[in-house]
Parts: C-alpha cells; sequence; structure tokens
C-alpha cells in the first residue's frame, strides 16, 4: 500500500503544438533533438552540448551525478521521437531557491496535514474513517469503500484537469489537487496497514522457502516503474508549472503505464506474503482503479497530444515489453542510459529505506487507531 502514496502524487488532456514546440522540452528541459542546420550555431551559444561527448560517458566518472539525467548521450537520442524523455534531470539546471521552496512547500503541507487530518484533537481524519467504517463490520467492505473514494476523487480531479486549471490556473490546481488527494491516500494506508491481518486467511506462505525474496524482489522492481511524472518533483509542489507529459523513453519503452504495471506486482507480492481476505479486497480495488487509469490516461493524452500521442501509442504497449517483442518498440543503442539517472538512483534509496522504515511506518499507523 506504501506505493499507493508514492504513485498518486502526480495528476494527469488542447490543441497540438506545432512541429517547432514538439522538438523541445517544455521550461528547463533541453530539446529531445535539433535540426542539423541549427546543431553548430547552438553548440557554440549553449553550454549543455558539452552534454553528448564524442567518447562514451564512464559509468562512475565524477561528472555522472551532474548529468544523471544526462547520462544517455547522443546514442540514446532518436529523431523520430515527438515525446519527451523520461527521469530527466540535471543538476546543473537546477536554482537551489526552487529546492528551498519545495522544502518549505513540504513542510507547511506535512504541518497542515497534521492539524487538519491526522491530529485527534484537531483533524478530520478519525471522523472519516468512522464514517465509512460504520457502513459494514467488514474490514474487506471499508477498505474497498475507502479504495473507492479515493480512487473517484483522484480520477474525476484528474479528468477535469483542463477545465479546472483554465477556471483556477496550474498550479492552483494542483494544490486544489493534492490537498483533497493527500488525506485520503493516507487513510486508506493507514486503515490498509492497521488491519492487513484481519479477516479470513486463505494461505500461509510466508514460512515457504523463496517466498520472502520473491515479494521482497516484486516489490523492489515494482518502485522502478513508478510513472516517470513523480521524478518532476517540482510541478508536483506546484514550484514549477504542472504539465501534462508526453513521456516516449526509459521505463515507456517498456510498458506505456508503469504506473499500473508498478501497483499490479505490488498488489500481487502483498497479497502472496499477507494471505488473506482483506489482502484481496485491497488488491482488487486498487488494480482495478489503474486499469481505469489506464483508459482514463490514453483519453486525456489523445486529447492533449493528438496525433503525437497515436504515433507514441504505436509503438509502445500496456502490456511490459509487447510492443519490444513484436518489432514496434526498436530500442535504441546504449538503452540502459535511460536509467543511469539521479531519479532512479533517488528511487532506490527510498525504495531500501521504506523497506527497512517498515516497522516504523506499522507503529506509527497503530498509534492512530484508524
Amino acid at each position: 500500500m506504501a506505493s499507493l502514496l508514492v504513485l498518486s502524487s502526480s495528476i494527469s488532456s488542447v490543441p497540438q503544438h506545432s512541429s517547432s514546440q514538439r522538438t523541445r522540452y517544455h521550461d528547463h528541459r533541453r530539446p529531445l533533438y535539433l535540426p542539423s542546420s541549427s546543431f553548430s550555431k547552438r553548440k557554440q551559444s549553449c553550454p549543455c552540448f558539452s552534454l553528448f561527448p564524442s567518447k562514451p560517458l564512464l559509468l562512475f566518472s565524477p561528472k555522472l551525478f551532474a548529468r544523471a539525467s544526462s547520462a544517455g548521450d547522443a546514442d540514446t537520442r532518436d529523431s523520430s521521437l515527438v515525446g519527451e524523455d523520461s527521469a530527466a534531470f540535471d543538476l546543473q539546471h537546477q536554482k537551489i531557491s526552487s529546492w528551498v521552496y519545495f522544502t518549505a512547500i513540504l513542510g507547511v503541507v506535512l504541518f497542515g496535514l497534521n492539524v487538519a487530518w491526522i491530529d485527534a484533537s484537531t483533524g478530520f481524519g478519525k471522523a472519516f474513517v468512522d464514517a465509512v467504517s460504520g457502513i459494514s463490520d467488514s474490514h474487506e467492505v471499508v477498505v474497498l469503500v475507502l479504495i473507492l473514494i479515493f480512487a473517484s476523487v483522484h480520477s474525476g480531479l484528474a479528468s477535469f484537469r483542463d477545465t479546472g486549471e483554465k477556471l483556477i490556473g496550474e498550479r492552483a490546481y494542483r494544490v486544489l489537487f493534492a490537498g483533497i488527494s493527500l488525506p485520503l491516500v493516507v487513510t486508506t494506508i493507514v486503515y490498509f496497514i492497521n488491519h492487513r491481518y484481519d479477516g479470513l486467511q486463505l494461505w500461509q506462505l510466508q514460512n515457504v522457502s523463496g517466498v520472502h525474496e520473491f515479494v521482497w524482489l516484486s516489490n523492489f522492481i515494482s518502485f522502478l516503474f513508478l510513472y516517470p511524472s513523480t521524478f518532476n518533483l517540482l510541478e508536483v509542489a506546484a514550484v514549477d508549472k504542472p504539465k501534462l507529459h508526453l513521456w516516449e523513453t526509459g521505463i515507456i519503452r517498456i510498458t506505456r503505464h508503469p504506473q499500473m504495471v508498478g501497483q499490479v506486482m505490488w498488489c500481487l507480492a502483498h497479497t502472496v506474503w499477507i494471505g488473506n481476505s482483506v489482502t484481496v479486497a485491497a488488491s482488487i480495488g486498487l488494480i482495478a482503479h489503474h486499469l481505469f487509469g489506464v483508459w482514463n490516461g490514453d483519453r486525456r493524452l489523445a486529447i492533449r497530444y493528438g496525433k503525437d500521442f497515436e504515433i507514441v501509442k504505436g509503438r509502445t504497449s500496456i502490456i511490459p515489453f509487447a510492443a519490444i517483442i513484436d518489432g514496434r518498440q526498436r530500442l535504441p543503442k546504449d538503452f540502459y542510459k535511460e536509467f543511469i539517472r539521479l531519479p532512479y538512483f533517488t528511487i532506490i534509496t527510498i525504495t531500501l529505506g521504506a523497506y527497512f522504515a517498515h516497522p516504523l511506518m506499522q507503529a506509527a499507523s497503530f498509534k492512530l487507531h484508524w
């Protein structure tokens, strides 16, 4: 369930852009590809062209992390791409002030969440859980209702994103989205943690040799399938203007809907490990929500990007590796370099930290008595 909190951070549709607009990343992102006629001129005027070395980039060179998002060089660039480069992050293009704002906003959000929702003396979280729990004595029903409420709000606000942004602006709509979604997802996570061993025990495989290793590896890999928009933390916090991105590299080459794949892997792994009716119910609810997100996400991208999305859709697949196997997706040389980027190293660190922090998460959830 912890993956739900991470995976739900970004919301996901406006006329087509001209070809000149499509060839460039929005705002601070570097061009995905450049016309050959402008290459020499841009090379002289733009220091970012030092990131396209004539020699192979060493894996552990001193400049690796400074150029983590650009570890893929010209070899990994494809002039036919119409989408954006996922997980792109260049420390050289970051502003300290932006991350100071991000830290401040994060602190304010967490403080507000505690006061308005978590704290028993001031928040509404317990009252909300009690109201939902009053629907049924079954923990399976309650967890499904909590997921349904979250999914309806999350997908509903995402579907009305274009209209909402026209009315109140991109940043304000992001704040509204997060302000409503975050308490609901925290509630669902806490309730699941507190009641994960309730219900009918269907099987018990925790003592079977190899099951722990399988579950651990599945969970670890599931976090690497995070939707690339999650990497844009400054957009998530509305420090940068939030955008609906059309990604085309990295994990998107494997599956067009990595968030769904990662969530399915996480659910199946936890269901195998815990093996009771509450976990089965939670997994059914989460997987159903993400399968709906596949259809809804494609619909919104088609509205926003039109023919460009149809091109990306034609050479990617929902089922992992399907487009690669049938030849619609041709991996570029040195494809692995699209993953040797700071956001992926960060995800690996956070995933390992979350694993070792499980006892702390469980203790904190229990104290809320939800």
